[in-house]
């Protein structure tokens, strides 16, 4: 009975302390500039690193490069924007628990007591599977990937690619599999507000499969073997998203 009070006191808070739009924007602007001041203050020791941290990205390709095989610059300042550009997303890969914390302080002053009790635990754990998808694509994607890829290479034809292709490459891979990892979140979520629900959302099965072996061919290289290892993974990660729903859907209707 008290909690069912205290959360009512909450609840009614929350109702009652609407702000003007002006001051949304003004918060929102703070937000914003604190997490630009954490990701520039990461930025320089990052970048003091960023030689040898661009040497640490590209060791799945040099492992099956020939032994006469080299990375190559054919711009005149890669050699000096590459890195430049890798520390910044590793700035802001490093920054992101506190970038989701500013998002979190922003919006949770809006959220009832029930809502607040579902969102910490999907903020944590969309911040773990986003950094377990992009170790996934580092440790088992791209060693594959690139043996396969090296394994191709015809007859007489040296296996040369240029840094800052090589750094969008891996990039749109990580940003790839961090999404992708991110899908039982996003299941959760849809449940949780009623936009769909689990049983729906598994009655759509077949058009998700078909759609993650789509976008899998549209995203990776154009070879079997990191298509497959997008699009498998993403339909795992569905089924698993649809299972928690589930249980989140019970644990509501206990509630009620």
């Amino acid at each position: 009975m008290a909690e069912e009070l205290i959360k009512d006191e909450h609840d009614a808070q929350v109702d009652g302390n609407e702000q003007p739009f002006l001051d949304h924007i003004i918060e929102l602007r703070q937000r914003i500039l604190h997490g630009l001041l954490a990701v520039i203050a990461l930025f320089f020791p990052v970048y003091f690193f960023a030689n040898d941290l661009y040497g640490f990205v590209a060791a799945p390709l040099m492992a099956h490069l020939p032994s006469n095989g080299t990375m190559i610059a054919t711009e005149v300042a890669s050699p000096f924007l590459t890195p430049f550009k890798l520390a910044i997303f590793t700035a802001v890969f490093l920054g992101m628990p506190f970038l989701l914390h500013q998002m979190w302080a922003f919006i949770s002053p809006g959220l009832y007591k029930h809502e607040k009790r579902f969102a910490v635990p999907l903020l944590v754990s969309s911040i773990m599977l986003f950094y377990a998808g992009v170790a996934f694509a580092y440790y088992l994607v791209f060693p594959l990937v690139f043996q396969f890829l090296a394994g191709v290479t015809p007859e007489g034809v040296t296996m040369m690619t240029d840094i800052n292709r090589y750094l969008d490459f891996i990039l749109t891979m990580f940003f790839a599999f961090g999404i992708a990892f991110e899908i039982p979140i996003a299941t959760m979520l849809l449940a949780l507000t009623g936009i769909a629900s689990a049983a729906s959302m598994a009655n759509k099965r077949p058009y998700v499969i078909v759609g993650c072996f789509v976008v899998a061919m549209l995203i990776t290289p154009p070879d079997v073997i990191s298509q497959l290892l997008l699009a498998i993974p993403t339909w795992l990660l569905f089924e698993v998203g649809i299972f928690f729903a589930r249980l989140a859907e019970k644990r509501q209707a206990d509630v009620m």
